[in-house]
């Protein structure tokens, strides 16, 4: 019978566990024998000290972003671009208020304290995220529409069929507890980190490459330069797990994460679609398609599993400039100082998954 066998519940780590494994070699993603200590010398997954340092560095504070441009531009946004202004900063606080829930969930199983340490570094990045949605609504909105903005992930269906879908999964684990179950919300947070943002991240940069919003854009390339490393990190999560415990990733169980990436993809194209559609200026329909449906294989592929989407396995020349735009240590967005806002220290982490 296997350890982590289908439905059978994981065991909560101990907080204090002074009978838990020092030696390095005995230490597991799940199921190990933890002593919780946090010791920055002796790592099994030697990535973590890369990971670290990146989002150590990518440390920034919202309210240094100037967003006075941003007060002047909102009211003169044609209807269909504030709408989806409105409705994405709205699906964006509720993702990153999700996650700062979940993760803490996911760490009470996972037994390499120097991953659960970068998820725990995570977690407090997805509450700078929060801070800054409401930094930019609190700046740009009146206290009604804040509030309109903030709730209509509740009463816009649109918005409410997507968190449901994220949500189930994650409600899913908080029931069952179980390995398998682990797999999927895992490929949920990949999916969230790596596939939800991105109707929106493209939204935003494309106000900024018309000229619009350029605050708001320099708030989402930090937000989206943070979401990079957590792209990296549960990417590394899922293929240690695979490397230790292979059982847990049989042709079944891949075909459900196929299909949890592929109803992701699904739906971040229908969001796209409702909320940008072919009104707003530089973007249309096929463009969304074509770029998450990249974004979608090369997600996939990172996995170690072959392309899903037929012809979209380079970037789309209509998107390049997404490239461009999201890149938080190149662009200026000070304009009446002209200078990066960037941390000197700081260097974009490449995405290449």
């Amino acid at each position: 019978m296997s350890e982590f066998e289908k439905g059978k519940m994981l065991e909560r780590k101990p907080l204090f566990n002074p009978g838990g494994d020092t030696d390095v070699r005995s230490r597991r993603m799940i199921g190990g024998n933890t002593t919780n200590l946090n010791d920055y010398n002796n790592l099994k997954y030697h990535w973590t000290s890369d990971w670290y340092r990146q989002a150590m560095n990518n440390f920034w504070i919202p309210e240094e972003i100037n967003l006075s441009q941003d007060i002047k531009d909102y009211p003169k946004l044609p209807k269909a671009e504030r709408e989806a202004y409105d409705k994405i900063l709205s699906f964006l606080v509720f993702l990153d208020s999700i996650q700062t829930a979940n993760l803490p969930n996911i760490g009470e199983y996972i037994t390499a304290n120097e991953v659960n340490l970068c998820l725990n570094i995570q977690t407090f990045q997805e509450c700078v995220h929060s801070q800054s949605y409401s930094y930019m609504l609190d700046t740009i909105c009146s206290p009604e529409e804040r509030m309109d903005i903030l709730y209509q992930w509740k009463t816009d269906e649109h918005l409410l069929k997507r968190n449901t879908f994220i949500g189930e999964c994650y409600n899913e684990f908080q029931i069952k507890k179980d390995a398998h179950t682990l797999v999927k919300v895992l490929m949920a947070n990949y999916i969230l980190e790596g596939i939800y943002f991105y109707s929106g991240f493209m939204f935003f940069y494309n106000l900024s490459r018309n000229g619009k919003m350029p605050g708001s854009a320099q708030e989402i390339r930090y937000i989206n330069r943070d979401e990079n490393t957590h792209l990296w990190l549960f990417r590394n999560i899922i293929t240690e797990l695979r490397k230790e415990q292979p059982e847990l990733f049989g042709e079944q169980t891949v075909q459900e994460m196929q299909e949890l990436l592929k109803e992701g993809v699904r739906q971040e194209i229908a969001w796209g679609h409702y909320v940008i559609g072919d009104e707003v200026a530089g973007l249309n329909r096929q463009m969304v398609t074509d770029y998450i449906q990249y974004l979608g294989n090369q997600r996939w592929m990172s996995l170690g599993y072959e392309a899903i989407y037929p012809d979209c396995e380079k970037e789309p020349e209509s998107m390049r400039w997404v490239s461009q735009y999201s890149n938080a240590n190149l662009v200026k967005t000070d304009f009446f100082e002209a200078r990066s806002t960037a941390y000197a220290k700081s260097t974009a982490l490449v995405d290449d998954l």
